[in-house]
């Protein structure tokens, strides 16, 4: 069973409207303070990039089907925040610190004159591996049939639900990065091989509107066995 985030090919949702050109960035002004509080916090150190899209995936349902993008951001915020211990569910609703601040943090802290190099610095996940690449360009391989975290029930994964049990073809391969399904829940890198493969969209779904465009999606190795 996927969650009501894993949308990619469903019916049901309406048409994607990408944004006009000129759209700003951050349409309302507290788009931009949800993402420096969110960038902020994360210095913290006490969580990756993984856990915090996991969070956002635990959303309750209701929530995450009426919450706007960066409503999604806070709300995973919130909830991960209260997880590690850094503020309590009462300071949250209170919306200001209710006991002293926790000393280890302060020299995490995200300091303004930082907050450009970090950006820049971006947040790359390719690691060594020790073993081969299994799949060459060309090779055939097919997806697990479950889009679901082999270790962990109901954990992150980044194989979406309407690739599950599919067949294409690796296009590239991008050497070792950091397994989000392990990443996510703390259990360590556990650095993969990750390939690009292409896959027919007619392959993908039953009534697709080009049968013959292509869809390319970045899938670890663990995902994926020989056609």
């Amino acid at each position: 069973m996927t969650r009501i985030h894993d949308m990619g090919g469903r019916y049901g949702d309406g048409a994607v409207k990408p944004d006009a050109p000129e759209e700003p960035v951050f349409p309302q002004e507290w788009h931009g303070r949800a993402l420096a509080l969110t960038l902020a916090a994360g210095a913290l150190g006490r969580w990756n990039i993984d856990a915090s899209r996991h969070v956002r995936e635990c959303l309750p349902p209701a929530d995450y089907a009426r919450f706007g993008y960066y409503e999604k951001w806070l709300g995973g915020l919130a909830n991960i925040l209260v997880a590690q211990g850094i503020v309590s569910a009462d300071e949250i609703a209170a919306g200001r610190a209710l006991g002293p601040a926790d000393d280890s943090l302060r020299n995490r802290r995200l300091a303004a004159e930082k907050v450009v190099p970090v950006l820049r610095s971006g947040g790359p996940s390719s690691r060594p591996v020790d073993t081969a690449p299994r799949f060459a360009i060309g090779a055939r391989v097919t997806t697990h049939p479950i889009a679901g975290n082999q270790a962990i029930s109901g954990g992150h994964t980044r194989l979406p639900a309407y690739a599950a049990g599919k067949t294409g073809t690796v296009v590239l391969h991008h050497g070792g990065h950091v397994l989000p399904d392990s990443n996510a829940h703390f259990g360590g890198e556990a650095p993969e091989h990750l390939y690009s493969v292409s896959f027919a969209a007619g392959d993908l779904w039953q009534h697709a509107e080009s049968p013959a465009d292509e869809v390319c999606l970045d899938l670890w190795d663990s995902y994926l066995t020989p056609a």
